[in-house]
């Protein structure tokens, strides 16, 4: 059985008018990861990612190591929040 988490992310770097959301919504739904996506007013990007645990770390894995192409992403911040299971799919917040 898989551990299922969640993980509340903070992206910083060049991660606003680079397609950041779109491209973290097609990684977890190709993962399977449920959650969302946003930006925020001081130019990151807050997601939140829950599922399986090696699921969902390939989705930070991606976040941080690849991105969209125009992107560079400098850091995740990164917590671990109990898993609640109360998301259906993947969405952009807007």
């Amino acid at each position: 059985m898989e551990t299922k988490v969640c993980a509340h992310a903070i992206i910083t770097g060049r991660v606003q008018g680079v397609f950041f959301r779109m491209e973290t919504k097609r990684a977890a739904e190709q993962r399977e990861v449920n959650g969302w996506v946003k930006n925020r007013m001081d130019g990151t990007v807050e997601a939140l990612f829950e599922g399986d645990k090696e699921k969902v770390e390939s989705v930070l894995r991606w976040c941080e190591e690849e991105g969209p192409p125009l992107s560079d992403v400098k850091k995740v911040s990164l917590s671990w929040e109990d898993y609640s299971g109360r998301f259906n799919g993947f969405k952009i917040v807007y």
